[in-house]
């Protein structure tokens, strides 16, 4: 400590040096002491290099005792110095030199003393406001101002070796000069200090305000009986959304939206809607997702297990599993699968969602006219809900599942919006990674979701929603192949379904084979399996009344199971009439055979066509009359029928499209040259007024048509020759296929060489 001249403080004495040469002190008539401050205070026996030199004699005032501890008043006299040391111990006794101040008149001092006047005032306001205090008030103003600097620096929180500095500045102008810089920097730290002080204040005021209106609502609410389970209800969720991972811009709308919530009164209809949307906010995966299981031999296996032969969909789901097992950051694919009902497009999905281990869920889209219900609907609406993208989000609880859209040729489409519009951005990679569902209002990244959907045909999709999935037929099932499902899938799995096993029930090969021509002509199997499981509910009736313990059903039990033959495969019309032709047709429920007839009426109008035909179908039927009428000799028709009735059963099913052209062309060929068509061929393919044909799509399933119908002979269009590797190896031996490129073609091999 350093005491300063006209100053008085308090001061304890501890040190066993000091309180010896403070009782000294006291014995002496004067009660003088010389107040050095030690260089070092830890030291307690000091030697004469431990202390400084110059100090302030001084006067003990008063004196009092606490414990060992010796209170003592000092009143600072003068500045001095040590000229000598006479002893140490037992305290320390020196001779001393007065050392008075140089000081003068000048108007540097006075400049000086009136600055420090108004530092120490600004020093004194910002360090201790409370007091409300002037500098010239608190400290004495005097003639010589260096007793206003020594009393400032007592004050000023400055150390001990600073203020031993003050004290042996040689003149008052120096030690102005000194006192001036510390003031300047002690008031700097103190107006950042206060500054950072009000912005604190500033918070927690606003904070406490918020806080009290808070509990005043509270009070209130409680009060008028409104007060319930908001208020854990609303703690709960933000609890809820501290855990998710959601996106910054996220994160950021839904604190928003939730303090806007904690505002709103529980009684209001808004808090309800309010609460609603932000429950659904935590309950969707955010950043949350499934490990992908990219062993390729484990999928095939999960495939061939669910499903018989589709090597194509299957490779191609085994491509997509080595793209991600190199490029975990690809895109997932967006599939159609396109074919007749009943061949497995939806089981094939969940095969798909299980070898991947992903999630599975899947909705239909047949019939839907309303947009909101794959976008969802305001929040503004009362009953408004999320679309059902995000609402089969929330269900399989990732970010990544496997959505499965089923009949999307089925969409609606009405006053209220295009649904199809809707699937456009959500099935596009490039859009659907902010996807904005009109209840969440939120972005929401549907890229890591693999769609799959599902149609009978592509005619009726959109062109442009189209062009975003990636097509995959699949083609009906030849015999052999529905043989193999049925005792790979259907037996097993309608035999657990009736609480029987194969010891119990026993369908042998003749009887599927029985059940598949005669009572099943589709190109799915999925009518075959209703057979099966009619057959095995048939037989539980025997085993619950327990009259058998095992049965053998054999083809000649399906009658009585079954009922009548439906289809009767060697009863086809074995000779046909002139002007009947038979042609091959794609439905969007698989292949089918349709008998184009033909008939020379006694009067009426030229040309007549029915059969519910399209547009496109009676434009071929016009071309192939006019084709017939102009080549009358290279069909050797002699006399040309002048009144012609073209009829293309069944005549209630809509038909529509150019492949029956051929056929037409050879049933009015027949007509007019009164030659007979074999009976065992059918035809399909596109004609010209030119007399060419062209290729047509769906000859797979044509082909299986014509095989289930008995028929071995096949003409087709040249360029159709390729799409034959679809079929088996086993269906392209057993039957013939006759390759065409014009009608002349298409006659000679059409026409049965004994008929007329």
């Amino acid at each position: 400590m350093v005491i300063f001249p006209d100053t008085s403080l308090p001061y304890s004495v501890e040190a066993p040096v000091a309180i010896q040469a403070v009782e000294a002190s006291l014995k002496s008539e004067s009660k003088m002491i010389f107040a050095v401050a030690q260089r070092d205070p830890l030291i307690d026996y000091p030697n004469a290099k431990d202390l400084y030199t110059v100090g302030t004699t001084s006067v003990i005032m008063l004196i009092g005792r606490t414990g060992p501890t010796v209170q003592l008043i000092i009143q600072g006299m003068e500045r001095a110095e040590i000229a000598h040391i006479e002893q140490i111990a037992p305290f320390i006794k020196a001779q001393l030199r007065p050392l008075p101040l140089d000081s003068g008149q000048d108007v540097e001092r006075e400049a000086l003393q009136r600055e420090l006047q108004d530092l120490a005032a600004k020093y004194f306001t910002l360090s201790h406001p409370e007091l409300k205090f002037t500098f010239p008030s608190f400290v004495s103003f005097h003639v010589d101002p260096i007793q206003q600097v020594y009393q400032v620096g007592r004050l000023l929180n400055i150390g001990s070796a600073q203020q031993q500095e003050l004290l042996e500045k040689k003149s008052d102008v120096d030690a102005m000069h000194f006192l001036r810089e510390h003031l300047h920097h002690e008031i700097q730290i103190l107006e950042v200090r206060k500054k950072i002080s009000d912005e604190t204040k500033e918070k927690l005021s606003r904070d406490q305000h918020d806080y009290i209106l808070r509990q005043q609502l509270k009070t209130i609410q409680k009060e008028l009986g409104e007060s319930g389970e908001e208020g854990s209800e609303v703690r709960e969720l933000r609890n809820n959304i501290k855990q998710l991972s959601m996106p910054e811009g996220v994160q950021a709308e839904v604190e928003k939206e939730l303090s806007r919530l904690e505002k709103i009164p529980s009684a209001s209809p808004e808090y309800q809607v309010a609460f609603s949307h932000l429950q659904l906010v935590t309950e969707l995966p955010w950043g949350k997702t499934t490990e992908d299981n990219l062993n390729l031999d484990n999928a095939r296996t999960v495939l061939d297990e669910d499903h018989y032969n589709l090597k194509e969909i299957k490779q191609r789901i085994v491509e997509h599993l080595a793209v991600m097992r190199l490029n975990p950051s690809a895109k997932a694919p967006i599939l159609c699968f396109v074919g007749p009902p009943g061949v497995g497009k939806t089981s094939l999905g969940q095969s798909i969602a299980r070898a991947l281990g992903r999630a599975f869920e899947r909705f239909s889209l047949g019939g839907m006219h309303d947009e909101a219900e794959l976008r969802g609907h305001r929040r503004t609406y009362i009953g408004a809900m999320p679309g059902r993208i995000i609402q089969a989000i929330r269900r399989c609880g990732a970010m990544n599942p496997l959505l499965m859209l089923d009949e999307v040729d089925k969409l609606g489409r009405d006053f209220r919006g295009d649904p199809a519009a809707a699937l456009m951005e959500i099935l596009d990679p490039e859009q659907n990674h902010a996807f904005r569902d009109n209840y969440l209002d939120l972005p929401f990244d549907l890229s890591k979701i693999f769609f799959i959907t599902t149609a009978n045909t592509i005619d009726s999709i959109p062109k442009p929603l189209l062009d975003r999935m990636e097509t995959l037929r699949l083609s009906g099932y030849s015999d052999e192949e529905k043989m193999h499902i049925a005792h790979r899938y259907l037996v097993p799995r309608q035999l657990r379904e009736t609480g029987l096993n194969t010891e119990k029930l026993d369908i042998s090969d003749e009887t599927l084979f029985s059940v598949i021509h005669r009572y099943t002509r589709e190109a799915g199997v999925r009518e075959l399996e209703r057979n099966i499981g009619r057959i095995a509910r048939r037989t539980a009736i025997d085993f619950a009344e327990g009259k058998v313990e095992s049965r053998t059903i054999r083809p000649d039990h399906l009658p009585d199971i079954l009922g009548p033959e439906r289809f009767f495969a060697e009863k086809v019309r074995k000779k046909l009439q002139p002007g009947v032709a038979i042609g091959l047709a794609w439905t969007e429920y698989g292949g089918d055979v349709l008998y184009v007839e033909a008939l020379a009426l006694p009067k009426g109008e030229d040309f007549i066509i029915t059969g519910h035909l399209g547009e496109v179908m009676k434009e071929s039927a016009m071309a192939a009359n006019s084709y017939v009428l102009s080549h009358s000799k290279l069909v050797a028709v002699q006399k040309p029928k002048k009144n012609v009735h073209l009829h293309v059963p069944a005549g209630a099913i809509p038909k529509d499209g150019p492949s029956a052209g051929v056929t037409m062309a050879v049933a009015l060929a027949s007509l007019h040259s009164g030659k007979i068509v074999r009976s065992d061929t059918a035809m399909t393919g596109e004609i010209t007024l030119s007399g060419l044909v062209l290729p047509v799509g769906g000859i797979k399933e044509k082909i299986l048509a014509a095989r289930r119908a008995g028929i071995k002979r096949i003409i087709l269009p040249k360029e159709n020759e390729k799409d034959l590797k679809e079929l088996p190896e086993h269906v392209r031996k057993e039957m013939e296929f006759l390759y065409t490129e014009t009608i002349e073609e298409v006659l000679r091999a059409a026409f049965d060489d004994t008929g007329k």
